[in-house]
């Protein structure tokens, strides 16, 4: 046990300083030239820029969402050295079952703002109160109010071992696991970790880091084909972000945490490129002062280098392969833009569980929230 376990309350309350320094920030933003005709195909066009970022300057609400977000109980305790951030949601049933959501990059836990009430509380909404859930949220350390990590070596196998510290320092000896992104391969990371503890996992986003045997390929169904081939298009044309965080965090944490709008455009990127494909535009996938809330966790905190610093950590580690079978029931909710293939990622998970949706996106918690908690509820309803 760590000298130092105590749970304090946390309430987010940024300085108004803060917030004059943003303003001022994107009215003197320097601005770059489009090419003609280039659409997004080279990243985020300064056009599209301009208008989100004047509407952050003096449409979007930070004390609003600051408000909402102080609804729900926060606190930090210091785990392995590292301040931990996390909103611990309770349900009002007694015999709710305690889950772990873990957010991932570029998210926070402004992600699951949607989900909150519907999983703690299905009695009020519209639900069955034998689906509820105890709700632990934590930022993950380097990201958000978990602050900037104060030495090297979080990577991913740290962060799950720091959260299997957080819930059995809650008292949950008996808990379930849900996340997508990176949150994709810590919950299943603390189901490998704590088998007897863990009841279930259940993960949007889960991507197998084996190779499907090229032999094999004619095996897949039309739609995993199809998933293969943009696994091979986001390797190429879209793994640059990647390629740097894992190469290179800190010469990008410059720009990013100076720039409010370098901030913006590496997060609006995803948010393009990831969500549902039928959305034109980022806001048409995600609310836009949703998505404004999540560029702000990163932008008020300075995290920029530290959340791109686990790509680093854990592809330095190692921890990117393949992991040894996991024993605990999975579940798998497969989005659009979602590279799951059933048979890749069998031989690292016991899959019982496999869904397929035709709308909602990699953010499925902000995109689609009303298919992704009927699906935790019924994973998790016959692990009960």
């Amino acid at each position: 046990m760590e000298h130092n376990s105590e749970i304090r309350p946390f309430t987010i309350d940024v300085p108004q300083a803060d917030l004059d320094d943003l303003r001022d920030r994107l009215a003197r933003t320097r601005w770059t030239a489009d090419l003609p005709d280039v659409g997004w195909s080279r990243g985020v066009p300064a056009s599209y820029l301009k208008g989100l970022a004047e509407y952050w300057r003096d449409g979007y609400d930070w004390r609003a969402y600051e408000r909402q977000l102080n609804e729900y109980p926060q606190f930090t305790t210091e785990i392995d050295g590292q301040n931990i951030h996390f909103l611990h949601v309770r349900s009002p049933e007694p015999d709710a079952l305690p889950l772990i959501l873990t957010h991932g990059w570029p998210g926070s836990i402004v992600e699951f703002l949607h989900i909150i009430g519907p999983l703690t509380d299905p009695r009020a909404h519209g639900g069955d109160p034998a689906d509820a859930f105890h709700l632990v949220i934590p930022s993950i350390p380097g990201s958000g109010f978990s602050g900037p990590t104060g030495e090297a070596g979080w990577d991913t196998s740290r962060v799950t071992r720091a959260f299997a510290e957080l819930m059995s320092r809650l008292g949950y000896d008996r808990y379930g696991a849900q996340g997508g992104d990176t949150g994709a391969v810590i919950s299943p990371g603390l189901g490998r970790l704590n088998p007897d503890k863990v009841v279930g996992v259940h993960a949007n986003g889960l991507s197998a880091f084996t190779e499907v045997d090229p032999d094999r390929v004619g095996e897949l169904s039309a739609a995993e084909q199809a998933r293969l081939k943009h696994l091979e298009y986001m390797k190429t044309e879209q793994s640059g972000y990647a390629m740097i965080q894992i190469t290179r965090p800190q010469t990008l944490a410059h720009g990013l945490h100076d720039s409010p709008v370098g901030q913006l455009a590496w997060i609006v990127e995803k948010f393009k490129e990831w969500t549902d494909p039928a959305a034109e535009l980022p806001e048409d996938a995600v609310d836009r002062d949703l998505l404004l809330t999540n560029v702000m966790l990163y932008w008020l905190t300075g995290t920029a280098g530290s959340s791109a610093n686990c790509y680093y950590e854990t592809a330095h580690a190692g921890a990117w392969g393949a992991s040894a079978r996991s024993t605990v029931p999975t579940g798998v909710a497969v989005f659009p833009m979602d590279v799951s293939i059933r048979s890749a990622l069998e031989p690292e998970h016991t899959i019982v569980h496999w869904s397929e949706f035709s709308r909602g996106g990699h953010f499925a918690a902000m995109e689609a929230p009303d298919l992704l908690i009927d699906d935790v509820r019924e994973f998790f309803a016959k692990l009960r």
